[in-house]
Parts: structure tokens; C-alpha cells; sequence
């Protein structure tokens, strides 16, 4: 199972719209390197769901339970999609700050990469991810 950090605006799209409506499908990205990372996730793979713009913080995560399919409002047909549900709230979200500050997590793409919608998360920076957020059982 892969890890992945899935940006939206909360004025877009929010972690309790994410939660209201439950499995909603990622669409709209229009990014090759971050349509490609979508190309590559799996059923049951995990994501945060990262608030952009003003907040910059992980605040929730979810589950693919639906890999990558073409995105109808893509009139090019180049872009797709994934399908993800709601898993559980981040109980103190990890700003980008705090993401910043420590020295281990240095070459995440949210910091190399910081306009990059959707990005791999290796494990060892998940679980860190994880136990910041006072996430005690990580999906």
C-alpha cells in the first residue's frame, strides 16, 4: 500500500464536505506530474487531505476505492480521476510550518514541490505524518 498527499481548497472543497458526502471522486487536476501520481494509486492506497490556500494543513485522510478513470469535465480526454471516501480527521492538524520545521521531512514534495496538487508520501514520512497529527492507529 502507497501513501499520498491530495491538496484541495477548503473554499472548493473541504475535509467536512469530504466527510458529509463520503466517496466523491478527485477531479479537476490538470497537472501531468500530478495526474501521473493518481495514475499510480491503488485500491486501498491512503492519502491526506491537505487544506491549500490559507490554512496549509493535513486535516483528515482517505482511502482510493476507486483507481484512476477519465475525468468528464476534461474535454481534452487527458486528465482523469480517483475515486476517495472519507477514513478519519487528523485530531491536531499539521500545518506546513510544523511540516517546515522538522529537518526529516525536508525532501517531501509538499516542500520541494509546494504547487504540486498530488504527491507521494513515503512511509517512514507517513508514519511521522501520523503520530504528529495524534493519528494513533495509522490506515
Amino acid at each position: 500500500m502507497a501513501h499520498w498527499l491530495m491538496k484541495s481548497e477548503p473554499g472548493a472543497w473541504s475535509w467536512d464536505d469530504q466527510v458529509r458526502v463520503g466517496v466523491e471522486p478527485w477531479d479537476g487536476v490538470r497537472n501531468h506530474q500530478a495526474s501521473n501520481n493518481m495514475k499510480a494509486m491503488r485500491l486501498d492506497d491512503t492519502a491526506f487531505f491537505y487544506h491549500s490556500v490559507n490554512e496549509k494543513r493535513i486535516v483528515g485522510i482517505v482511502r482510493v476505492v476507486r483507481e484512476y478513470y477519465p475525468d468528464p469535465s476534461d474535454a481534452s480526454g487527458r486528465f482523469g480521476m480517483v475515486d476517495v471516501e472519507a477514513v478519519c480527521p487528523v485530531p491536531q492538524p499539521v500545518t506546513l510550518a510544523t511540516i517546515k520545521a522538522d529537518p526529516r521531512l525536508a525532501d517531501l514534495p509538499l516542500i520541494r514541490q509546494s504547487r504540486l496538487s498530488v504527491m507521494p508520501i513515503p512511509d517512514e514520512a507517513w508514519a511521522m505524518l501520523c503520530a504528529m497529527g495524534g493519528v494513533s492507529t495509522p490506515p
